[in-house]
């Protein structure tokens, strides 16, 4: 059996160290400031669920869903303006956690790669945000069909 992508980040310890350096990333970088001013204060939480969320994602153990139920990411992102600006930040800091802490490039650029349509289909305002003509997510044809 292939192993998951969950197995070959190395794991729970492996995602709470990106998922740390991400949140630090988004503190420590001014150009990350809009992105971070969406997030509480206290990220404990956030990065608790960051990572709860990830494990599943990424074929784990799906503890986000164990606890919470489905994660229904858009939804649960709605309250927050989130434009291309939050959107460009976000996976600046993403970029930067994972070029320092998954140390194979192919999973790297994968994950990365996976990531851009999730954080463009956060978006709720601004260009390319869902719910317009010119979503690039393609959910309006789905629901078309």
């Amino acid at each position: 059996m292939p192993e998951t992508a969950y197995e070959r980040v190395g794991g729970d310890a492996a995602l709470r160290q990106l998922v740390g350096r991400f949140y630090e990333l988004m503190d420590e970088l001014p150009e990350a400031y809009t992105a971070r001013k969406i997030h509480p204060r206290d990220l404990g939480p956030a990065t608790e669920k960051f990572v709860m969320f990830l494990s599943g994602w990424l074929g784990g153990p799906q503890l986000y869903v164990e606890k919470f139920g489905h994660p229904m990411l858009r939804r649960r992102h709605l309250p927050y303006a989130i434009g291309p600006q939050e959107r460009d930040e976000w996976l600046m800091c993403m970029r930067l956690a994972l070029d320092e802490t998954i140390v194979d490039a192919e999973l790297r650029g994968q994950l990365y790669a996976a990531m851009l349509p999730i954080a463009e289909h956060m978006m709720n305002r601004g260009e390319n945000s869902c719910g317009g003509d010119s979503c690039s997510c393609h959910h309006t044809e789905a629901k078309e069909a």
